[in-house]
């Protein structure tokens, strides 16, 4: 969903874009990878001024058993293993490596507001996210200048979180999760691309940026907000214990709580256009 959105938006300025494929190229725009393999064609990337990933199996999609738990794993950091080392080897490689990462890498802060300074959190997401963003060592090693994208909640209709709340909602059987107080770090879909495309254009900018909203909002604002913006009712509650049962160990993210803030995004001048969470889903709505 985001690289997408990023690649519409880069190429409606004109900017040349070639995709990363899991199969045979069929195209210029096209470049073969595997990342299980660690294969990227490395002859498809010769002269790119910037290269973004972003792949990896969706944390939402299934029940994390401990099969899905090393896809999980495995997506992120072979993939990104793959992309790191084909643009170390090339003769002239890219200015800057665009990495994606998530807020998954704190864990649970609860209330406490935290920024790029933390540490990593405790559990399964803290622990990917770490190896996810040390697999891009032979990029920084070349000399490529590599930031991590440690992305929030994406506000869109498309796909990821958002994506199923808003048909809920709009049938009138949206409700807050758990107990409501959990923070929700998030980020317009609009506002993602352009940091994304900020952390392309900013020299000097390298290390982990958190690409989230900087008002984040609690699951029971974020039904307020759902309610009022879709002008439907949301009075269900869906408790903490049919979570887990539904959910398995991806519910303890569900419920878990990060107020992560953009510390960096801010300090280098970005400005966002959806900073409250109303906006942000006037946006996709």
């Amino acid at each position: 969903m985001i690289g997408s959105a990023l690649v519409r938006s880069l190429r409606a300025d004109g900017h040349e874009v070639v995709r990363l494929v899991r199969g045979p190229a069929r195209g210029a725009d096209e470049v073969a990878w595997d990342p299980r393999r660690r294969y990227v064609d490395v002859s498809g990337l010769a002269g790119c001024d910037a290269v973004v990933h972003l792949a990896g199996a969706g944390v939402g999609e299934r029940r994390w058993t401990e099969a899905y738990k090393r896809e999980i794993r495995d997506s992120r950091v072979l993939g990104t293993a793959a992309v790191a080392e084909a643009v170390a080897s090339l003769d002239e490689p890219p200015k800057v490596l665009v990495c994606g990462s998530a807020l998954g890498y704190y864990g649970d802060t609860g209330a406490r507001a935290v920024d790029e300074s933390a540490p990593a959190g405790d559990g399964f997401l803290p622990s990917v996210c770490v190896e996810w963003e040390a697999a891009a060592a032979p990029a920084e090693e070349a000399g490529i200048r590599v930031a991590y994208a440690r992305t929030g909640l994406v506000v869109a209709r498309e796909g990821g979180a958002w994506g199923r709340l808003f048909p809920l909602f709009r049938a009138g059987l949206g409700g807050r999760l758990g107990h409501g107080r959990q923070y929700w770090s998030f980020i317009a879909l609009h506002d993602e691309v352009a940091a994304l495309r900020h952390l392309v254009d900013t020299p000097g900018l390298a290390g982990p940026v958190n690409l989230t909203a900087p008002e984040p909002v609690t699951n029971r604002e974020v039904t307020e907000a759902m309610s009022r913006v879709l002008r439907r009712p949301a009075f269900l509650h869906v408790p903490a214990p049919a979570l887990r049962i539904a959910l398995g160990d991806f519910a303890a993210d569900v419920l878990g709580s990060q107020r992560v803030l953009p510390g960096r995004l801010l300090g280098t001048g970005f400005r966002f256009a959806f900073p409250t969470v109303d906006a942000a889903i006037r946006a996709a709505a």
